[in-house]
């Protein structure tokens, strides 16, 4: 199976601006990290970490939704370093923070975010040739102020 994308210069005489629209028929506009322009949209690199967090996030929620714990509230974030001293300024690791409420069993939100990290999400995988990437969690029980957090995978070549 191919997918294809395909970027087009929102206005190629200023800027870096481009909307990249997928064989889906879906875009998305993404733009340069200059500090000499103004900000338009999102960097090519904060949006590769909205799709890892994307396919995370609904590979969790489905898993979560088999095994029939109820999250009212899931929100995910991710934190990518970079090597700032010379280009190509690229991800040396990522953290991944999983933060939900409800009436989820610590343990099935663990393995949860497990599976997806070592057998669904393709992002994951195809990152963690090159990017260390740390999964944790952080989850509370609605009506409770108790909090429960842990590191749950971290996968990459320094795993």
């Amino acid at each position: 199976m191919a997918l294809t994308v395909q970027a087009t210069f929102v206005d190629p005489s200023a800027g870096l601006r481009v909307e990249a629209t997928a064989g889906s028929g879906f875009s998305m506009v993404m733009d340069a990290d200059d500090a000499d322009l103004p900000a338009t949209a999102a960097t090519p690199r904060e949006a590769m970490l909205a799709a890892l967090v994307g396919c995370t996030a609904m590979d969790v929620a489905s898993i979560l939704r088999k095994k029939r714990q109820r999250a009212s509230s899931y929100r995910i974030s991710a934190v990518g370093e970079t090597r700032q001293d010379s280009h190509p300024h690229v991800f040396t690791t990522i953290v991944l923070d999983h933060q939900v409420e409800g009436r989820v069993a610590a343990e099935a939100l663990r393995r949860s975010i497990e599976l997806s990290a070592t057998r669904y999400c393709p992002l994951v995988s195809m990152l963690s040739a090159t990017v260390t990437i740390e999964q944790r969690y952080r989850l509370r029980e609605v009506g409770t102020e108790a909090e429960q957090d842990a590191l749950v995978v971290v996968t990459g070549p320094a795993a």
